[in-house]
């Protein structure tokens, strides 16, 4: 399996210029843990549950703080033609725990450790 058969084609993304309000109250809208950063149609970041409590603990004011002080910048991304199990790999690997997923330099989604762990399952349970 390919990992554009784990992403639906639209990922929820927020602004980097949005405030930490406003991106919790997007992943609790969207029932995700992670944001892609989209300035001008192209990825910037990926913001995520981990950024959101660092900011807490540094007391961010989540009203005034920015999405963009607290995103990991430039993320790595896999192309939607990669293997699952390629990517689960490079990710137990680089320690990442999300993976966005592009195509043709436009994110399709973003890829979770849980999501590659099923899709492996899956893939068991077919041979």
């Amino acid at each position: 399996m390919r990992l554009h058969g784990l992403v639906g084609g639209s990922a929820e993304v927020i602004g980097p210029e949005a405030s930490l309000l406003d991106a919790a109250e997007h992943m609790i809208g969207s029932g995700v843990g992670y944001l892609g950063v989209v300035s001008r149609r192209e990825l910037v970041g990926i913001f995520t549950e981990h950024d959101m409590v660092k900011a807490v603990a540094e007391d961010a004011d989540p009203e005034i703080a920015t999405v963009a002080d607290w995103m990991s910048e430039a993320p790595d991304t896999m192309s939607s033609d990669v293997m699952v199990q390629e990517a689960a790999t490079w990710l137990l690997e680089a320690g990442y725990h999300h993976l966005p997923v592009m195509d043709g330099g436009e994110l399709l989604g973003i890829v979770t450790v849980k999501d590659l762990l099923w899709a492996l399952l899956d893939v068991s349970r077919e041979s």
